[in-house]
């Protein structure tokens, strides 16, 4: 591995630095608030627009976008320095958020979102790019911390705040809300961050970003094609899937030759990285992707109605702000990475197991401590990815190996949620309970409504659905453990 230079930060001034990653923290919430602010507006939308078969598409498109540029944004900001790329982000976002709110019909509202996406898979490179200029290896592991407070945060009040804005302001405030936080967000990155000038000649791997981003996207409209083309394993779903393989052989084969490759294949030859990769892909699976399941299995296998339901996710959030704060510390003092990432798993790993055992007379104590530690899981091994990536990649790299990580995690989530989804699909395949017309349609409120004995049967239906779902994660998981056992014990340094 290549020597590291000596750590010079890019704002030596704490207030300032501080200052500026405000502002980066705002950002990121704009970003990331976003998905799952449109949540629950979506009815609202189709009921406008129509076209309830492109209702899939009004997410994808985002995502499909977000995960296409994200390795670009990454290897742009090591060949152009950070600030003008986060700022090309910003601006991009901004307007793809105003477009969102000017659309005329579902196909300008797609592409709006395409807009915002290319936006969107900017900023959240960028940002976790900038970090690691603005703070050494072990005071970054804190600060990543908090990183992680605002997904978490997003993830906690964006649905409840998208049905709010939508039924008091109309479904496209959720998008203009955007402009006004991106615009402060702008200038006051204008003002507070520090240009650093790239020292090598920038010279842009054309060919290899639309190879790559054609590949990734390939990927993801692939994990989607039970929504978007009705199975996972159809003929468009089929096709995608050849056509991306294709494309990533030709990526692979054009930055072997290329003199400013979009993910250098060096960094591949480093195991920390490829192993970290995995554990990055698996996070994204059990700490993402399985999240959206659990609102269903609590609500038909249990009984609970939506609102307790939901506040047993204050339980899962919290256990993920505890670990993600005590891990940033504890890695901040110690400079050990690794163990938090082999208890990461090992909790999801058991909090998986006892997923299975609850049935509709478990008290909900025990479920929110369940939850809890599926959720303090989950905060413990969040920013080991990234930290230990970041630590292994070339100084040169880092914004490359960056946008690889966040690549990873992102398409573990979307891979997970399509393949949860199928199995779910699968499990409640044929059956057959009296008095329910379609047991995959049954909302909470008609579930409430049932006599007992059938709101019985609904449960056991479900119970049985979800344990192969559950089996599937934990496999997922346990092959991310043993990516985690086999990392070197790396210490980062006080000092780069």
């Amino acid at each position: 591995m290549d020597m590291q230079p000596a750590f010079a930060p890019l704002v030596t001034d704490d207030k300032r630095r501080l200052i500026v990653f405000s502002f980066l923290m705002a950002a990121l919430f704009m970003a990331t608030l976003d998905n799952q602010i449109v949540s629950t507006a979506l009815p609202t939308i189709v009921g406008e627009f129509g076209q309830l078969e492109r209702f899939g598409w009004i997410g994808s498109s985002y995502l499909l976008a977000t995960s296409a540029v994200m390795p670009l944004y990454g290897k742009l900001g090591d060949l152009f320095g950070r600030k003008p790329v986060m700022m090309a982000a910003v601006t991009i976002f901004i307007l793809g958020s105003a477009l969102c709110g000017l659309a005329v019909s579902m196909n300008t509202l797609i592409a709006a979102r395409v807009l915002q996406g290319l936006g969107g898979g900017g900023l959240m490179v960028s940002i976790f790019s900038i970090n690691a200029d603005l703070f050494e290896p072990r005071e970054r592991a804190r600060y990543q911390s908090y990183s992680s407070l605002m997904l978490m945060a997003s993830g906690a009040i964006g649905p409840t705040l998208g049905g709010t804005m939508s039924d008091a302001f109309g479904w496209r405030s959720i998008f203009l809300v955007n402009i006004p936080i991106g615009l402060i967000v702008l200038v006051g990155l204008l003002a507070m961050l520090p240009y650093r000038r790239p020292t090598r000649q920038p010279r842009i791997d054309y060919a290899g970003a639309a190879l790559l981003a054609l590949a990734v996207a390939s990927i993801v409209l692939a994990a989607d094609s039970a929504e978007l083309f009705g199975a996972l394993a159809s003929v468009e779903s089929l096709g995608v899937v050849a056509f991306g393989l294709a494309c990533a052989i030709g990526w692979v084969a054009v930055e072997r030759r290329a003199p400013e490759p979009i993910v250098p294949l060096s960094l591949f030859g480093n195991s920390t990285f490829n192993l970290l990769l995995v554990v990055s892909i698996v996070s994204g699976s059990i700490g993402i992707g399985l999240v959206n399941y659990y609102a269903l299995f609590l609500q038909t296998t249990t009984g609970l109605s939506p609102s307790v339901a939901g506040l047993l996710f204050i339980a899962l959030t919290g256990g993920i702000v505890i670990g993600s704060l005590s891990a940033g510390r504890l890695i901040s003092k110690f400079g050990f990475y690794k163990p938090f990432s082999i208890a990461s798993i090992g909790l999801s790993l058991t909090a998986l197991a006892l997923f299975t055992q609850i049935h509709p007379d478990t008290p909900i104590a025990i479920v929110a401590l369940v939850m809890l530690l599926h959720g303090f899981g989950v905060g413990l091994g969040q920013q080991v990815p990234i930290l230990g990536i970041q630590n292994a990649a070339p100084q040169r790299d880092v914004g490359a190996a960056t946008g690889a990580v966040t690549l990873t995690r992102m398409s573990g989530a979307a891979i997970a949620i399509s393949i949860y989804g199928a199995i779910i699909n699968a499990g409640l395949r044929d059956i057959a309970i009296p008095g329910v017309d379609n047991l995959k349609e049954l909302t909470p409120k008609a579930l409430a409504l049932l006599a007992p004995e059938t709101r019985h049967l609904v449960a056991l239906a479900y119970s049985h659905a979800f344990l192969p779902l559950f089996a599937a994660a934990a496999v997922s998981a346990g092959i991310g453990l043993m990516a985690a056992l086999m990392l070197k014990p790396v210490r980062l340094p006080r000092h780069r």
